[in-house]
């Protein structure tokens, strides 16, 4: 069997498109076309077939998709050279990053400065995080997952550091009533909240310790973001929950520590165990769970929770 199928294969489900793939691997299209034939005769199937202006894949072709891509790309990255030196400031590289709005806000800059400074051709791509899924880290499209990651949210080969610690604080207008005493656990819950959640959930980690001591609180608004949350208290009598690391200076806002205990919240790098010994991607890793954890703390300056 020839092997060199694998790579022509992960290409053609890639591009979905002859020419395309043609061009993606630096061959002519009817050799392409020749190449697609021998995979029809090696595995008894279409794999590809018109649809409309382009191609489109057999059932068979979905199922094969990503272990095709991920044994390709094992196979590319066996017969690659081993890099005996390595020197950020050669490397020319794209590194993309998946992480949410509240860490590109927090440490985005100074690792822009420092990957900019160190390392001059390489390039960053940031991705949101809307959905904890480990394909795009398993099809290379995706270097660094960074989050609040939980033990069944990926795959039990991904391989993962902790960058730091953040905990869930208060916040509210400065000339909200609740400063007009002290905050306890009871004029807390009495207040009216916001939360911040991607999946609708008006349920959050307070919840739990309210319960403990018969209390509940009444959420009025649930939006997809802590910025979102952030922005609302400093406009209205709101009362938003926001890690640390989400805290925006803003002189109309003022945190306070929350008047019970809540879960410490654990922020993780995630990647792909293929890229555990590939020189730059650990290069890369390090760097950045090193600059982030010379960033805490990680409130802003004059932002830190205030005595009542």
């Amino acid at each position: 069997m020839d092997l060199n199928l694998l790579i022509a294969l992960d290409a053609l489900l890639s591009e979905r498109s002859v020419v395309k793939a043609a061009g993606r691997l630096g061959v002519s299209p009817s050799a392409m076309s020749r190449t697609l034939m021998r995979l029809r005769e090696s595995t008894g199937d279409p794999l590809l077939v018109r649809g409309g202006r382009g191609l489109v894949p057999t059932p068979h072709a979905l199922a094969l998709g990503e272990s095709v891509r991920e044994v390709a790309m094992q196979a590319q990255a066996l017969l690659s050279p081993v890099q005996a030196s390595f020197t950020p400031r050669t490397l020319k590289r794209q590194f993309t990053l998946r992480t949410n709005e509240g860490f590109i806000e927090a440490c985005a800059t100074r690792l822009v400065q420092v990957f900019l400074s160190e390392a001059p051709g390489v390039n960053l791509v940031f991705l949101p995080r809307r959905s904890k899924e480990a394909t795009s880290m398993r099809e290379g499209t995706v270097d660094l997952e960074v989050g609040v990651i939980g033990p069944g949210d990926f795959g039990p080969e991904m391989r993962m550091k902790t960058l730091f610690h953040d905990r869930f604080y208060g916040v509210a207008a400065r000339t909200h009533s609740l400063f007009d005493g002290p905050v306890t656990a009871g004029r807390y819950a009495q207040c009216h909240h916001v939360v911040a959640s991607r999946h609708a959930s008006a349920a959050g980690p307070v919840d739990g310790a309210l319960a403990q001591k018969g209390l509940t609180r009444t959420v009025k608004v649930v939006v997809p973001a802590f910025d979102d949350a952030l922005r609302l208290a400093s406009a209205t009598d709101l009362v938003a929950l926001v890690p640390g690391s989400s805290i925006r200076a803003d002189r109309s806002l003022r945190v306070f520590d929350l008047p019970f205990e809540t879960p410490a919240i654990t922020i993780s790098a995630l990647w792909h165990p293929r890229l555990s010994a590939d020189p730059a991607h650990r290069w890369f890793r390090e760097r950045l769970i090193a600059l982030c954890r010379e960033q805490l703390p990680i409130i802003p300056q004059g932002m830190m929770p205030e005595g009542v």
